[in-house]
């Protein structure tokens, strides 16, 4: 290798360096690319009716904060008050348990009495307890804080890449090799396609279990129907785990009304599971995204791993991006076109067999414009052994 590669080789080493530092605000930069991308299909749609650009991209943005406000606005006030109800719930249940354990108490032998702990041991015990609760809380708040900064931070983000997102993009293909960026941009136009393809199948999924979960619920009778299918709906970005976190709410919610509905749930649910693996992702996903269950699961812990939360929502689509540059790059521009010496190929084996005589050589024709006089009759090939009585009597003349 020559200096100049070595110099490259150690930049490329140092850039990935860099991004492993900073790597939080490379998936919050990834998180505003993919909604921008999926932004830009609505855009799109308003620009097809002859709304300006500008005009196309502020109404798409007021319309997602609306519905993030308003998802907002339903989900979490809702489920505070059920969720403070199933809390007075399990305390009552608590009083309950402590009242039949007295009971027992009562009739157990006064040695086994003793053994047990005191009281005033338990409440010494207190103020260790509230100073961590405390502790936490304020992790909670400066946890809270730091994600609303950075939703704000994705917004923006998002908003910049939506109006203009050329410049960006012209940005990110100067950062290869002049000789492959034209191949980068292709491998830019698979992403964009293949991200839209999954975002519309994605859409297609949530809006098919939001309505099949507030159906079931509301058939059910179980409180804030709308709201939980809603978060169904979203867990739905999640495979093989927003399904089992999506039934968390519902059950604890249906153990307010009655010791039936929690089991009816879990089976209403389980049914919905069944016609999402059997009909929904077959027929509609797996058109538009061809991933392996195995690769999903693995991804999801890898992207969880480094990401925290967030990349356990964006595992998908990140894998999404990750195959195409794996397909593109690694297996179609490197290993297929990788070449081993010509010494080391095998060398094809034919089966030994004598070569077959080449037949003689045909006599040559005369030119068209030739006189018959330069060529003797019987070097001609038609020639008979008879010869011409007026070939003859030149062929005198000349000898």
């Amino acid at each position: 290798m020559t200096l100049g590669k070595w110099i490259g080789f150690a930049a490329c080493l140092a850039a990935l360096y860099v991004l492993w530092q900073v790597r939080d605000l490379v998936l919050l930069l990834l998180t505003a690319v993919f909604l921008a991308d999926a932004l830009s299909l609505l855009v799109r749609q308003l620009q097809r009716w002859r709304i300006q650009r500008g005009v196309a991209v502020l109404i798409s943005f007021g319309i997602f904060i609306a519905g993030f406000v308003g998802l907002f606005w339903l989900i979490v006030p809702s489920f505070t008050e059920q969720f403070e109800q199933l809390a007075l719930r399990i305390t009552q249940s608590l009083q309950s348990l402590n009242t039949w354990l007295l009971r027992i108490e009562s009739n157990l032998d006064p040695e086994v009495v003793a053994a047990l702990p005191d009281i005033d041991e338990l409440i010494a015990q207190l103020p260790p307890l509230i100073d961590r609760a405390l502790n936490q809380g304020w992790d909670f708040f400066s946890n809270t804080f730091n994600v609303l900064l950075n939703t704000l931070l994705v917004l923006v983000l998002t908003l910049m890449i939506l109006a203009n997102p050329q410049p960006y993009r012209q940005g990110f293909i100067r950062l290869f090799p002049s000789f492959y960026r034209r191949r980068v941009d292709e491998i830019l136009v698979l992403c964009d396609r293949d991200l839209q393809g999954w975002l519309v199948a994605v859409a297609v999924n949530m809006a098919a279990i939001g309505t099949l979960s507030f159906v079931g619920l509301l058939i059910l009778g179980i409180p804030l129907a709308f709201a939980q299918a809603i978060l169904a709906a979203l867990f739905t970005l999640i495979p093989n785990i927003g399904p089992v976190l999506s039934v968390i709410p519902p059950v604890a919610i249906a153990f307010l009304d009655a010791p039936w509905k929690p089991v009816a749930v879990l089976i209403l649910y389980v049914v919905i599971q069944q016609i999402e693996s059997n009909f929904l992702t077959p027929y509609v996903m797996a058109k538009q995204v061809s991933l392996l269950p195995a690769v999903i699961l693995l991804a999801q812990v890898f992207f969880t791993d480094i990401f925290n939360i967030l990349g356990l929502f964006l595992a998908l689509p990140l894998t999404v991006i990750g195959q195409i540059w794996v397909k593109e790059v690694l297996l179609k521009d490197i290993l297929d076109r990788w070449q081993k010496p010509h010494s080391l190929l095998p060398q094809p084996s034919y089966p030994e067999t004598s070569p077959e005589p080449l037949p003689p050589p045909k006599a040559p024709y005369p030119a068209p414009d030739a006189p018959e006089t330069l060529i003797p009759e019987g070097d001609r090939p038609d020639s008979t052994d008879e010869p011409h009585p007026k070939n003859s009597d030149s062929s005198q003349k000349l000898s």
